[in-house]
């Protein structure tokens, strides 16, 4: 399945094409890689999105077409969330 498509799906960003967005500018690696948003996750893969105040870090944990509202949260676990501070 592609990135954007998962991020959707699982509801951590609510459009593909924010999704889409985000991943063109290099805010999220699959297992360390930077990735597209046409990037093939598979079920194991580990996440790594940079919001502009988190650092979410998530563990796919299965990957279906058509989730409801309520399943969306069985598509992954979450392994890390820290807050970035941002006084530079």
């Amino acid at each position: 399945m592609r990135l954007d498509k998962f991020l959707k799906l699982s509801r951590i960003i609510k459009r593909r094409t924010v999704a889409k967005e985000i991943a063109g500018k290099g805010r999220i690696q699959v297992n360390g890689q930077p990735a597209k948003a046409s990037s093939n996750l598979q079920v194991g893969d580990e996440l790594t999105i940079h919001f502009a105040q988190k650092k979410l870090t998530i563990k796919i944990e299965d990957l279906r077409e058509q989730v409801n509202k309520e399943q969306a949260e069985n598509l992954y676990s979450v392994i890390n969330e820290e807050r970035i501070n941002s006084e530079e």
